[in-house]
């Protein structure tokens, strides 16, 4: 988790711009000395995609990468420190979709929590049960679950199997603050225990699918 001094969230026009958003920010870079042979540009935007590519800013969303710098301010040497520190203005490519987008993904697994869903780069995409086609139920023989489709002949079970593409809302988001702290007394007095503590994702999606023409993608093809 990357907190970060100054942002604002702004749009992008591209083909993907309803799920990624571009953010205002600034930050102050450190330039090692071996490298002031090179331009000062290229420096701070490696430096910066080695800070902020592929990590999750609290209550932004996803870094992806640098998508230009706006402004340098002076750059300054500290005694004791032969790096250069410039502050930096700069936009980045964040993944942060809007509530009530719909997007596709994978299933990637399913449990009694819901239906679990990847779109490749981002895994932390959950579907409560509460959220599903209903009637549903969880197979525990299969580990999958099944949306019981009504029909004038009965009842067939539609298996949301794993890998299958699914169509889905984003009907809320959660960010988690998994900065480090230190541990309380009585944390401390427990930290003899085996017990791993589960780690939380810093930013999760909750989606639903509980609407017509969302789901799997194989249900609507022949509607």
């Amino acid at each position: 988790m990357l907190p970060l001094c100054v942002w604002q969230a702004v749009g992008v026009s591209s083909p993907l711009a309803t799920m990624f958003v571009l953010v205002e920010m600034t930050d102050t870079v450190r330039i090692p000395p071996w490298q002031f042979e090179r331009k000062l540009n290229e420096s701070i935007a490696e430096e910066l995609n080695k800070k902020l590519a592929n990590k999750v800013v609290y209550n932004v969303g996803l870094c992806i990468c640098l998508y230009d710098i706006t402004k340098l301010e002076d750059s300054y040497i500290f005694p004791g420190d032969g790096g250069s520190h410039t502050k930096v203005h700069f936009r980045y490519v964040v993944f942060h979709p809007f509530l009530d987008e719909i997007l596709v993904g994978q299933i990637k697994s399913c449990s009694q929590d819901g239906v679990h869903v990847s779109i490749g780069f981002f895994d932390d995409i959950v579907i409560p049960p509460e959220s599903l086609q209903q009637p549903a139920k969880f197979d525990e023989a299969e580990q999958v679950w099944v949306w019981e489709y009504e029909t004038e002949e009965g009842a067939h079970d539609l298996y949301m199997d794993i890998g299958e593409e699914i169509r889905f809302r984003v009907v809320d988001e959660t960010f988690v603050d998994t900065s480090p702290t230190g541990p309380s007394s009585a944390e401390a007095s427990t930290s003899n225990t085996v017990e791993v503590q589960k780690k939380e994702a810093p930013y999760t999606l909750v989606g639903s699918i509980s609407e017509p023409g969302l789901g799997l993608l194989s249900w609507w093809t022949n509607s």
